[in-house]
């Protein structure tokens, strides 16, 4: 292998860590991403930058936290002023390509919950480029690539390079129900695809669980098996080059709806999924942003087709375990796929082949679904594989690791230095190791208990989670060690103040740790 090898990063969607069978899921079935791992390093304490899409997503690319590139919750593109990793891979000489999920633009077309005030009677207000405090070009074309009316064309393609992505297929949206490249692909194989996709058109099913939805889609004509077949064709291609690649493989699986195609839908027993920890936890008081999402259930209130966190029941917390466990083994299987044609193309003892997602789901714990302004273990912290042919096999860290130190490892392994800035560190490099990583999150509507839109900064480090929410008068403190299901939040609890000062201390020093340093100085002043 050269000093600039190859690359394959699998990446999926709403996937928290412990739902493979190499992080410890006793029921679900995923050889091939085991054995990723038995081939190189599983990483047991790997967490996102936010525990949202776009946010983090954006950090993945961009090697920087939410507060520096700007997409501070779902709804703003990244701007194109970012340098990302994938850029920097390109300049190098590197071909690059994305088949799959995006989301580093919106793709719902649909009008912003959050808008600026109206001008007040009697005061001018600017328009255009002065009426943010920022200047931004995001009514350009370019930052609209992913919405539905981009797609309603004559031959849309993604223009290029997107991001540093030299070649795009892209698939937009949820489910059974989305769009992009995929759309065309799936109407060339079936004209009459559109009636079989969507809540409306699914096949019967007792299921209970909201979003449950067992598509009538079949299996070969599904999103993970087009972004499956499309990596495998351009793995094809490749095996004549010289020339080292990038390829992102980007599934929009196991994220709900919960609608695993085919034989995948019944492939597993709700009634052989655990129960979670908070259903049988009587003395578990949920702190009120939780207890505002369980009471909006009970008051039959909860918005139950939308994204944020639900409350649910214990038998609705096994369905969509079930039918996530479903759609997880669908994408290894097409993990499965693509590392045999990467291995066909002969280039397979060249190539790192990398796993991870973007953020995780509640899966019924703490009575939960989705994910919301709760920063639990179970939507912060996500798997992280690396696999590369001339690295340690088997083996497992637990170094602190976080999304946005992905790009920052690549680089350093195809030995490219970052762009000024780029605050991600080398994952392979114990010198580098923090004592905690700093969580950010936001959201740009307000969420059931809280009364305001919500912006947490969290602070995990190897034993504690410490949560600090902007404008309220409480905030959350956890010892994993003690406590690994976030049961009792010791916040007020005097016992531990002295940690609760020494994480806030820490909390202080990584956001001054992720500090813009970009632009570089020009010059002495």
């Amino acid at each position: 292998m050269s000093d600039r090898p190859s690359f394959i990063l699998f990446i999926t969607d709403q996937h928290r860590a412990d739902f493979l069978g190499c992080y410890g899921h006793p029921i679900v079935r995923t050889p091939n991403i085991d054995a990723m791992a038995a081939q190189g390093t599983a990483f047991d304490r790997f967490y996102v930058a936010s525990p949202v899409c776009m946010p983090n997503r954006a950090s993945l690319m961009t090697g920087r936290m939410p507060s520096g590139h700007g997409v501070r919750f779902n709804g703003i593109p990244l701007s194109q002023r970012n340098v990302t990793f994938v850029e920097l891979l390109r300049d190098a000489g590197y071909d690059t390509a994305l088949i799959g999920k995006s989301h580093l633009q919106t793709f719902t077309g649909i009008a912003p919950v959050l808008t600026p005030p109206e001008a007040r009677p009697g005061y001018y207000k600017a328009n255009g480029p002065l009426s943010e405090a920022v200047r931004n070009d995001f009514a350009a074309p370019g930052y609209h690539v992913e919405e539905p009316d981009f797609w309603s064309g004559e031959s849309p393609a993604v223009p290029t390079p997107f991001y540093g992505f030299d070649h795009v297929e892209l698939v937009t949206g949820h489910g059974d129900h989305i769009g992009g490249d995929y759309a065309r692909w799936a109407r060339e194989r079936d004209p009459e695809i559109g009636s079989k996709m969507g809540a409306q058109n699914q096949l019967p099913h007792d299921y209970t669980c909201p979003q449950a939805v067992r598509t009538a889609v079949p299996s070969e004509l599904y999103s993970t098996s087009y972004i499956a077949e499309r990596a495998c064709a351009w793995l094809e291609a490749r095996k004549d080059s010289d020339r080292p690649f990038f390829l992102m493989v980007s599934w929009p699986d196991p994220h709900h709806p919960f609608n695993p195609p085919g034989e995948y839908w019944d492939m597993y027993d709700p009634d052989d999924m655990p129960v979670p920890a908070a259903f049988t936890a009587n003395d578990w008081a949920p702190p009120p942003h939780v207890a505002g999402v369980l009471g909006a259930r009970e008051a039959g209130t909860a918005n139950l087709k939308g994204m944020n966190a639900i409350g649910c029941s214990a038998r609705e917390a096994q369905e969509a375990q079930a039918l996530t466990c479903g759609m997880i083994t669908m994408i290894d299987d097409a993990v499965g796929r693509v590392q045999g044609a990467l291995t066909e193309s002969g280039r397979g003892g060249e190539t790192v082949t990398i796993f991870t997602s973007d953020h995780g789901d509640h899966l019924g714990d703490h009575r939960l679904l989705f994910k919301g302004s709760e920063q639990y273990e179970q939507i912060t912290r996500v798997p992280f594989v690396w696999a590369d042919p001339q690295g340690e096999t088997g083996t497992r860290s637990d170094r602190l690791g976080q999304t946005l130190d992905i790009g920052a490892t690549i680089l350093e392994r195809a030995k490219i230095e970052q762009a000024w800035g780029m605050q991600g560190r080398d994952l392979l490099s114990e010198k580098t190791a923090p004592e905690g990583v700093l969580i950010q999150y936001a959201h740009q509507a307000q969420m059931d208990g809280l009364g305001v839109c919500p912006n947490v900064h969290s602070l995990r480090d190897t034993r504690y989670r410490l949560s600090v929410f902007q404008g309220l008068g409480w905030g959350e403190l956890y010892d994993l060690e003690a406590d690994p299901h976030e049961l009792r939040n010791l916040w007020d609890a005097p016992e531990a103040a002295p940690v609760k000062a020494r994480l806030l201390e820490q909390l202080m020093q990584a956001e001054l740790a992720h500090t813009e340093t970009a632009p570089a100085p020009v010059a002495r002043a």
